[in-house]
């Protein structure tokens, strides 16, 4: 089982630069970095771990530029964003670049995509909560057309794209969504609640899930399986990356049990002295 890490960097953590270093040289498989551009000071949405809102979410660093540095230091360790806010970005920017990491780092981006949960911060970004989903898929449907290797216009209920030329393209190799239907771009997760419009977003646009948490896949994943299958989606290719695990030996046995091949933990939000303790703790799991 390959395990990664992800943590909140901050301007008052360890610098992405160190810690990537760290991660590759102990032999760790991968670095996630969560997003929010900004959190209101004044908003109704609660917590999602209940409670007041840790300081982290609102000093968190783009994760694409600290991402950036991570891959510029490294050569083996896979980066990937826990999760990128689609709805709130500009489809093709982000195309842009989710492509130009991917690029650099030949190929070890994994787009991690979320809906988001904070009401406001979204509002702030022009998006209307109830259809927030939809946004999201077709966003990742721009651009895929930006990714493919030649130009292809798109054109969907949110927004739309001339045949470009758009390069770089991605590194990761396309894969097949079903005959004929070859998803291109790097590796995409999707993260989220268990339930039926998840596990079709899923298995309509993504590589796999990301669940937080990790909770409860004994009982979900058949589900998940069935939709996948449903989708005509080959069965072995579906990937399922539990996310922000608070690591113990039983539940990663029990995630190995599963068939799961790649467990993501979570370090904490701290300088480098305590964040590098807890990497010698993580130690027993490689």
């Amino acid at each position: 089982m390959r395990i990664a890490t992800t943590v909140f960097l901050t301007d008052r953590t360890a610098p992405p630069v160190r810690l990537a270093r760290a991660l590759e040289t102990r032999g760790f498989s991968g670095l996630y970095l969560p997003e929010h551009t900004h959190i209101p000071v004044e908003r109704t949405t609660a917590a999602p771990m209940g409670g007041e809102l840790p300081e982290m979410y609102g000093r968190s660093l783009d994760p694409f530029v600290a991402l950036g540095q991570a891959a510029a230091v490294t050569e083996r360790l896979g980066l990937g964003t826990g999760i990128t806010l689609v709805a709130q970005h500009d489809p093709i920017v982000l195309a842009k670049q989710a492509a130009t990491l991917d690029h650099l780092s030949g190929g070890r981006f994994t787009l991690g995509v979320g809906y988001g949960w904070n009401v406001e911060e979204a509002a702030d970004h022009g998006v209307e909560w109830g259809s927030r989903r939809e946004l999201v898929g077709d966003r990742l449907a721009l651009m895929r057309a930006l990714w493919a290797p030649v130009p292809t216009a798109y054109a969907g209920p949110y927004g739309s794209v001339r045949a470009s030329q758009a390069h770089p393209k991605p590194a990761t190799a396309p894969r097949a969504l079903g005959p004929d239907r070859p998803l291109y771009g790097p590796r995409t997760l999707i993260g989220g609640r268990a339930g039926p419009k998840l596990f079709a977003a899923i298995a309509g646009h993504a590589d796999g899930w990301l669940p937080i948490g990790g909770s409860g896949l004994a009982e979900d994943l058949p589900a998940l399986r069935r939709a996948w299958e449903e989708a005509g989606r080959t069965p072995d290719s579906l990937q399922v990356v539990p996310y922000a695990v608070q690591a113990t030996p039983g539940k990663l046995s029990h995630y190995a049990d599963l068939g799961i091949e790649e467990v993501v933990l979570q370090l904490p939000s701290a300088g480098e002295p305590e964040i590098l303790r807890a990497l010698d703790g993580f130690a027993q799991y490689l």
